[in-house]
């Protein structure tokens, strides 16, 4: 997005999340920026298109930081002239400073001074690029703007779903968490169910496969990617029968009433992840710490997703 040698070298992102999905949404900023979230804002090096993650709002390429309003001002003054139309935008972050909250007139009226200061073509209406400007700890930064699509939303309309499926936030999330680099990582849903995690998965072109034991939703999960014109290998198989090595896997254990597993079945689904993935993210509604060491996984972050009473644990091993 930046041009002419503005090169952005840090980047503001904005996080939004309900109560019961605080603990998923840190667990994905520690997975995908390598950082603790002790707020509704992170400034990180890392350049993560908004659009992944279920919570995060919207983010800003920092162009120029001042200490003063006036310092940042000579900064945008002095920038190369802009090819592309615009518009800047003044943003308060949740729960932010009180020091540093601009109130509605006055957020209009720096965004305007700012955007008769920038070389280029203001467009109000339909710009091409769309800057913004805010204060944080007391320095004011300014940079182009872009905003969470929400492409998670769409998925939730797929024609086949199950009662007990995870939802599409918990499932992109969980892909950020097991996936944080797009390329060049090889991954497997073992027990994909209806792939709900085989979509949001393919929608951000992670190279996944799907199985699945069960011959009754191998229809379904297939209608539901052809229903976003998405497509990756899906396959009829027991997880004992899987012979090839992956990167990654990413296991929501069975726990329905129809899905009920005897705690030896457990164990030999899990023996099995560990023979042919290095690392595992594992979803449970039931305590499989004890297992997981057993079949030699080491656990190394986690974090409980709550609805009402229902408990989900989500647990990263290697």
């Amino acid at each position: 997005m930046s041009q002419n040698s503005v090169v952005p070298n840090t980047f503001l992102y904005t996080f939004n999340y309900a109560e019961e999905e605080e603990h998923l949404c840190k667990l994905e900023v520690r997975s995908l920026f390598r950082a603790n979230l002790h707020a509704f804002i992170l400034e990180s090096r890392m350049n993560v298109d908004p659009s992944r993650s279920p919570f995060i709002k919207g983010k800003i390429e920092v162009l120029f930081k001042g200490d003063t309003l006036v310092d940042l001002l000579k900064k945008v003054e002095a920038m190369p002239a802009w090819n592309s139309t615009y518009k800047v935008i003044g943003i308060n972050y949740r729960d932010i400073d009180p020091r540093d909250k601009m109130g509605f007139e006055e957020r209009k009226a720096i965004a305007r001074q700012v955007g008769c200061l920038i070389p280029g073509v203001a467009n109000l209406h339909h710009p091409e690029i769309v800057f913004a400007i805010t204060k944080l700890k007391g320095k004011w930064y300014f940079g182009c703007y872009s905003e969470n699509q929400g492409i998670w939303l769409i998925h939730q309309q797929k024609p086949h779903n199950y009662s007990t499926a995870l939802n599409t936030r918990v499932a992109r999330a969980l892909v950020n968490i097991a996936v944080p680099e797009l390329t060049g990582v090889k991954v497997i849903d073992p027990c994909c169910g209806i792939g709900t995690v085989l979509v949001e998965a393919l929608s951000m072109g992670v190279n996944i496969t799907g199985s699945d034991n069960n011959p009754l939703v191998m229809k379904g999960i297939r209608n539901n990617l052809a229903h976003f014109d998405l497509s990756g290998p899906v396959f009829l198989r027991d997880i004992r029968d899987i012979t090839e090595m992956y990167d990654v896997a990413i296991i929501d254990m069975p726990y329905n009433l129809c899905s009920v597993v005897s705690d030896k079945e457990k164990f030999e689904m899990l023996q099995c992840a560990r023979r042919f993935a290095k690392k595992m993210v594992v979803v449970t509604t039931e305590d499989i710490d004890e297992i997981l060491n057993e079949v030699g996984f080491e656990i190394v972050d986690r974090c409980e997703v709550k609805k009402g009473k229902f408990i989900r644990q989500i647990i990263v091993c290697c």
